[in-house]
């Protein structure tokens, strides 16, 4: 970041401390990058806050200044940055942003990472695989894998069409339309057929996880501003998980994995399941920084010879 000593970006950082609020599941916004990123986006240049850290401050015009103070404006009131920039980073890559889907969060990466190290491991022993990416939003989980492994070919769903039609501009975005398809539906229905039953490699799902009651308690940022489909997951915030577990062993592989992320405190009682669940041979557990665990990949039971 350049020019940070000018006067006009003290004045507005000054500005930006003053209505700044920290919140947990975005550690990555400080007012100092909140600032650059909106200051890039003013003078046409968009970028995430991820990015904006270490950019060059581009000069402002009368233009961009009025553009800055109105972006500065909807950000006060509320408006998530990513929505201001329509960017944001996830697993090192730029993606598209916007109201239609739930922001990529950095917590997200703890099932990513987790999840295409398995994918590819898979792919130096087998070659091509197929992976699966259910409740996709904008796609982040799915163009991830493609991008980091060049032989895995990526489905996606979402049950929203607005976010399906995002994911796939984020295909475009990321030159990754030949090995990434988005389709709409609830979880696996887009996929009831012999292509696909049976044959995944690895399925991934993060889903709506948020109880009912605790909708109602979300930070304004997140409860006026995201779609309240891609985090309320019902009465006990586990529903579409429960589906998912169902469903998910007629259509990954004998060998083929689960992956999929957890709010806080489900963790513990979901592995106890999965291990008691005949359909699965193993059971990995991934923590965050405060040792919760975060994301689950349970190995499909191999068919004995």
């Amino acid at each position: 970041m350049q020019s940070t000593a000018s006067p006009t970006f003290s004045d507005l950082l000054q500005e930006v401390q003053r209505f700044w609020t920290p919140l947990p599941d975005k550690p990555e916004e400080t007012p100092e990058r909140l600032l650059a990123a909106l200051w890039n986006t003013a003078c046409g240049m968009p970028l995430s806050v991820d990015r904006a850290a270490n950019a060059p401050l581009p000069a402002l015009d009368d233009s961009s200044e009025a553009r800055l103070r109105e972006l500065l404006e909807r950000r006060r009131s509320g408006v998530p940055l990513a929505h201001l920039t329509e960017r944001q980073t996830f697993m090192g890559l730029e993606f598209l942003a916007g109201p239609d889907a739930l922001i990529p969060r950095k917590e997200t990466e703890i099932l990513g990472r987790a999840a295409l190290s398995k994918i590819t491991c898979m792919a130096k022993k087998r070659g091509p695989l197929m992976v699966m990416d259910v409740c996709t939003g904008s796609g982040n989980l799915a163009l991830a894998y493609a991008y980091y492994e060049p032989q895995a070919r990526v489905y996606a769903s979402d049950l929203s069409p607005e976010a399906v039609r995002l994911a796939r501009k984020n295909c475009e975005f990321m030159g990754l339309t030949e090995r990434v398809e988005a389709r709409i539906g609830d979880l696996l229905e887009p996929f009831e057929d012999a292509t696909f039953l049976g044959k995944c490699d690895f399925l991934s799902c993060n889903p709506p996880y948020i109880s009912a009651a605790k909708v109602k308690e979300m930070h304004p940022e997140i409860s006026r501003h995201e779609p309240e489909a891609a985090f309320n997951g019902g009465a006990y915030g586990v529903s579409i998980l429960m589906k998912l577990l169902k469903n998910a062993p007629r259509f990954l592989r004998p060998g083929g994995w689960l992956g999929f992320e957890v709010g806080h405190g489900q963790g513990p009682g979901l592995a106890r399941q999965l291990e008691r669940n005949p359909g699965f041979a193993a059971v990995e557990t991934y923590a965050d920084a405060a040792g919760e665990i975060r994301a689950i990949l349970a190995k499909c039971k191999p068919v004995l010879a």
